[in-house]
């Protein structure tokens, strides 16, 4: 088994690696961002209700991978990927753009729509990243890989979780987060016209619109293969789980413990320090080994953690 390392030298991986890690980056820069703008100084200062809008912007932002997670899969079986992808993070950045704007005029609804269209962006990059590695990578590869792919994820997400809760605190941070997350798109962009190009899995698919008929048809493939099917099953709690303490830490830091946004960032951090390390360890435990094994063990730490978490609470 090679070295993880290794990886990150080559074209085949690097650019993919960039692009991922810096979209990212922006996805929670500004999400993080927006929740405690919002929570600390809109919210506070206005006497809103800010758990029902920050529930809400998390829907908005997981809302999309429901609705179009089957549309995103046909279009990156019927189109070249790296052409794609390169598409994709040029929306970011006009994304991000409009996202400078609206927090310049403090439009709240129009920050909620970006947060949707964002959600909308990453469900469209979603299967093309993951249908790219093992295009690009060796079968004893993938785990190394898809460690490293995990543990950068979640690397950005904590520097932008970091980034977007402090910088939306200072004097002029607005215009600094705005110029940050437009140039970090700027960049991704960049690093995708590296990606190489990788065969069309179906040039000849007449892509099917309707997204409740192709959602339960991909259910049902999905089903027809248990370990597949298993795998949905796990990964979906996971992410469940991680986002609803993700969106709610600002709430529960204000509402419950009466901590402020440096509590927040914290709580933040420490949680995306562990996914990150959990994600490489994971190759090391499994030496490369496609195989399911820990994941009975991983939910019954979340469930222990979450015990103690509630538990540490009162």
């Amino acid at each position: 088994m090679r070295d993880q390392v290794y990886l990150l030298k080559t074209k085949r991986f690097l650019p993919l690696f960039i692009t991922q890690f810096f979209g990212a980056f922006n996805d929670n820069a500004f999400k993080n961002a927006f929740l405690i703008w919002f929570t600390y100084d809109v919210a506070t200062h206005h006497h809103l209700d800010a758990p029902m809008i920050v529930t809400l912007a998390a829907g908005l932002f997981i809302l999309p991978f429901f609705l179009f997670s089957a549309t995103a899969g046909q279009v990156a079986d019927k189109y070249e990927k790296s052409w794609l992808i390169r598409q994709i993070k040029l929306a970011e950045i006009l994304l991000m753009i409009a996202c400078a704007i609206c927090f310049f005029i403090q439009s709240i609804y129009g920050l909620l729509i970006v947060l949707f269209l964002m959600g909308v962006q990453s469900t469209f990059f979603g299967p093309i990243k993951y249908s790219l590695l093992p295009e690009h990578l060796q079968e004893n590869e993938l785990i190394a890989g898809n460690g490293l792919i995990e543990g950068g994820t979640f690397l950005s997400i904590l520097l932008g979780t970091i980034f977007g809760g402090l910088i939306i605190r200072t004097e002029y941070g607005v215009a600094l987060l705005s110029c940050f997350v437009i140039g970090f798109a700027v960049i991704g962009w960049i690093a995708s016209r590296s990606i190489p190009k990788s065969p069309i899995g179906d040039p000849q698919l007449a892509i099917r619109w309707n997204i409740v008929s192709e959602t339960w048809t991909i259910i049902g493939y999905a089903r027809e293969e248990r370990t597949v099917w298993l795998s949905i099953i796990g990964i979906s709690w996971f992410w469940l789980i991680g986002a609803t303490f993700l969106t709610q830490f600002p709430i529960y830091t204000q509402a419950v413990i009466g901590g402020n946004e440096h509590i927040v960032t914290l709580f933040l951090t420490i949680f995306s320090i562990g996914i990150g390390v959990g994600s490489v360890g994971c190759n090391k435990l499994l030496k490369g080994e496609i195989n399911g094994r820990l994941v009975p063990h991983g939910a019954m730490g979340m469930t222990i953690a979450i015990l103690l978490f509630v538990a540490a609470s009162y």
